[in-house]
């Protein structure tokens, strides 16, 4: 018996890719599993009935699952996502936040109307569905929550300023909940996942064959973290890296630094620039463990 049995896992756009990926491993292992999609295209237009496909499938293998067609992008959507886990589960254990899009371009050429709705989707329908999922997992002391960041936030990639911020906006989001749950067990993890989607196939100088994927490129080669950033061991607070069967933990890091007293000028750091830029036996920084004041929850 699975330790997902029974769990309720909700997972935005589910409907293919790394999403449907996540939605079938969960499925095989008992999980009652909410499958979001609102079956788009990869720039955001238009809807479909992609969610409905996968739930089929799920129940084909004698699986668990409802679709959801809202987008994460609209407030009231949200909600309604996480309340359909309700009104048919009871409740929610898990939360995949997965759902986004792409317009690439170079800043120059970007116009800010793309701008923003790459970020409304990917960072703020992200804190839209987990708003709505986080009274239920605090109330019952038990949350599993994912945010899918990037390498192209937390390395960078040419052409994805939109994109890029978003994804790295998932870190720092991370950072706060992963302290705010934790009373709560409530563990809060980030996933910078490597696949070959519909989505990575737009990516200028890719060539990933989403019908026919490189075996090496395959989503379900990704599911393993998430899947692991779920169990009730999970790990409260980190970034894994996943691609093609391989895995690492991604964090920041910070040098010994140069101490320049308070009468410290432009003048005083330039002399020592060497030794400020020097990663040499840098080190993670400690997270805080509570808030260093009094804060209203």
């Amino acid at each position: 018996m699975s330790e997902f049995e029974d769990k309720v896992v909700v997972i935005t756009g589910a409907g293919g890719g790394l999403g449907r990926s996540h939605a079938i491993e969960f499925a095989k292992r008992g999980a009652k599993v909410v499958v979001n999609d609102l079956g788009g295209s990869v720039d955001g237009t238009g809807a479909g009935g992609a969610a409905d496909a996968v739930v089929e499938e799920i129940i084909a293998m004698g699986g668990k699952a409802i679709a959801n067609r809202d987008s994460v992008a609209d407030k009231a959507g949200a909600v309604r996502i996480i309340q359909d886990a309700i009104d048919a589960f009871g409740t929610v254990h898990i939360l995949v936040n997965n759902a986004g899009i792409l317009r690439d371009k170079t800043f120059k050429k970007m116009t800010m109307e793309d701008f923003d709705l790459v970020m409304q989707v990917h960072m703020l329908g992200t804190a839209y569905v987990t708003h709505a999922a986080w009274p239920i997992m605090y109330e019952q002391h038990y949350g599993r929550i994912v945010f899918t960041s990037s390498g192209s936030g937390i390395y960078g990639n040419f052409g994805q300023s939109n994109y890029g911020a978003a994804k790295m906006a998932m870190l720092g989001f991370m950072n706060v909940l992963a302290l705010e749950g934790a009373s709560h067990s409530i563990h809060v993890n980030c996933l910078a996942p490597g696949a070959a989607t519909r989505m990575t196939a737009t990516v200028p100088g890719r060539s990933d064959d989403v019908a026919d994927p490189d075996p090496a490129r395959h989503p379900s080669l990704v599911s393993p973290a998430v899947l692991f950033m779920c169990s009730e061991d999970a790990p409260n607070g980190v970034t894994i890296n996943a691609a093609g069967g391989n895995f690492s933990r991604a964090q920041v890091v910070v040098n010994k630094g140069v101490k320049l007293g308070t009468q410290a000028n432009y003048e005083d750091l330039a002399l020592v620039a060497e030794e400020l830029l020097d990663m040499t036996g840098a080190k993670p920084r400690e997270r805080r463990t509570r808030p260093a004041a009094p804060a209203k929850t």
